[in-house]
């Protein structure tokens, strides 16, 4: 068996954070959130990281983060467009907005030769659940898993966010995640809105949700791909601007239909991300008390601290 990649979804359009959050500095020699990822995943055992980016991003994210990564851990790139569809389709009129994760993944299927573990970019995740996903997928090639945060923990004040909300057997295997795509915190009070938040619904603040930290076999992708046209069908009828392809949808169905097991790990460690720009002032504070505590060297890709 190769040894599992990690893949790092870059393609998002950042468009409430108003910029290239994907490599905005975020620690106090440069470093972007995704170099702490790929640090973090590089310890746990990982050795061959998949950006998935737009083509026109490019030069820009070579030049920030994948020439410098390449001297510590392989670096591949694979190019999410919105074209990038199956036979029989086409982009509707109009749409800019990228197909979601799960067409991210399908995009980067020809350089994913192992089983994988999936992270989006501009998350910050801590060292513990890379851990945990690359000891999975070692002695279980075939098996998918997710790492799971409580959902008080990855919020934010500036505004609304997408969570998956999960619901977790006790013998702590995934059954269910459905996507919320307008959560917000008031308070001490957390609530979804499926009208753009006219209304709320309140969410228990400890719910386990999925912040698209997961671990796949390389069989996942056929799976996915089966799966694709039947979205986009749906899709074109009812939401063509900006119905999304979802990791979380994917694993649902295949816990429905085929009754798949997804192992649902906890980590220890905090979450941190940058969904508004208001957000970069509290993760810039987070890596700096981080380093100083010693789970980080300062600078971070220093050759002489490398492990």
């Amino acid at each position: 068996m190769n040894k599992p990649v990690l893949v790092v979804l870059a393609a998002g359009m950042g468009s409430r954070y108003h910029g290239l959050k994907q490599i905005d500095p975020m620690g106090k020699h440069g470093e972007k959130i995704l170099d702490y990822s790929v640090y973090d995943a590089k310890r746990a055992g990982f050795e061959t990281v998949v950006f998935v980016i737009k083509p026109e991003m490019e030069q820009a994210f070579e030049e920030a983060v994948g020439s410098h990564l390449r001297e510590h851990i392989e670096v591949r790139y694979a190019y999410q467009t919105l074209d990038n569809l199956p036979q029989g389709f086409s982009v509707p009129e109009g749409r800019e907005k990228p197909w979601g994760t799960g067409h991210a993944v399908l995009c980067a299927a020809q350089v994913i030769n192992a089983p994988f573990a999936v992270i989006n970019a501009d998350d910050y995740y801590g060292p513990h659940g890379y851990k945990l996903l690359f000891d999975l997928l070692c002695s279980d090639e075939e098996r998918c898993a997710m790492v799971a945060y409580p959902l008080s923990s990855t919020v934010t004040e500036s505004g609304h966010v997408s969570r998956g909300i999960c619901k977790v057997s006790s013998e702590g295997f995934l059954q269910e995640v459905t996507e919320r795509t307008w959560i917000e915190a008031d308070g001490q009070n957390i609530g979804y809105s499926e009208d753009e938040g006219k209304t709320f619904t309140a969410l228990d603040p400890q719910v386990p949700v999925s912040m698209n930290f997961w671990g796949f076999p390389q069989s996942f992708l056929k799976r996915a791909q089966e799966g694709f046209p039947a979205f986009l069908e749906q899709a074109m009828k009812e939401n063509p601007l900006k119905a999304e392809y979802f990791l979380p949808s994917i694993v649902s169905r295949m816990i429905h239909e085929e009754n798949a097991k997804v192992r649902v790990l906890t980590s220890s460690d905090r979450w941190y991300g940058v969904t508004y720009q208001q957000d970069k002032e509290t993760v810039v504070a987070a890596f700096e008390r981080m380093s100083k505590e010693g789970l980080y060297p300062q600078p971070l890709w220093a050759p002489q601290q490398q492990r």
